[in-house]
């Protein structure tokens, strides 16, 4: 039996099961000043305080805002040979990717001041957690797995929609038991199993996509776990949005 004849049969009798995957528009329920000025490169919500990583040569930072008014209240400048991504905390300190350097950094939670560095395989892009391990994205579909304590590299997962490979994962958002993450260069957010990689949701956030270039594109995931409350805001963006999901299909 020829090759190509087989596969078809084979499929026949093992047909590939797709994950349905349901789909999700925005919800304002609030809006909140924001930085237009900062190349958003991770965001989180922390005892009713934003913490922000901004990018770009020569001026990314760290930053903490207040929610309210977007004033910056605290904030430390990366050397300029860093490029800042995106950020997690756990057990009061914040732990913040960069670009292309193949490292990463831990903060103490209250001064900024730097704890250590650790070393991340390739590039950085998105960063959270789920109290156990550190979860990175690299602009692939690989989602990287640290272990939280030593910062060494235990497993990865490769992200699929509908049985093909997603590239571009970027800002990381850890929800519920599911990992979220935006996908550089659109409106979308991915709604990720984190055991096997596999998209089960997509949250689209066009209706509020402040998007006018290449550059200020959706990005940036937070998550009030006590309250159930989730930002988003992008690059360049004038407005920090709390949203609800307003479910299309499933």
């Amino acid at each position: 039996m020829r090759p190509g004849i087989l596969f078809i049969f084979l499929l026949f009798l093992f047909p590939i099961k797709l994950v349905a995957i349901s789909v999700s528009s925005a919800l304002v329920l609030k809006k909140f000043p924001h930085d237009k000025d900062a190349f958003t490169q991770g965001l989180e919500y922390h005892e009713g305080i934003l913490y922000e990583s901004t990018g770009l040569w020569g001026s990314s930072e760290l930053r903490k805002v207040e929610l309210e008014t977007g004033q910056v209240i605290q904030s430390k400048s990366l050397a300029p040979k860093y490029f800042g991504e995106g950020i997690t905390i756990f057990q009061e300190k914040v732990f913040q990717l960069t670009w292309k350097s193949g490292k990463g950094f831990v903060y103490d939670l209250d001064t900024f001041d730097l704890i250590r560095e650790f070393s991340i395989p390739g590039e950085g892009w998105g960063l959270t957690n789920n109290g156990k391990n550190l979860i990175l994205s690299n602009g692939s579909d690989q989602i990287l797995f640290l272990d939280i304590e030593s910062l060494q590299f235990i497993k990865s997962i490769n992200v699929k929609k509908e049985g093909k490979p997603q590239y571009f994962l970027n800002e990381l958002e850890y929800v519920e038991n599911e990992i979220w993450a935006n996908v550089w260069k659109t409106d979308q957010i991915l709604r990720i199993n984190p055991s096997n990689g596999e998209v089960i949701g997509i949250l689209d956030l066009s209706i509020i996509s402040e998007k006018q270039s290449e550059d200020d594109v959706a990005n940036g995931i937070a998550w009030d776990a006590q309250s159930n409350r989730i930002f988003v805001t992008g690059k360049f963006w004038n407005y920090i949005y709390q949203i609800e999901q307003i479910t299309i299909s499933e």
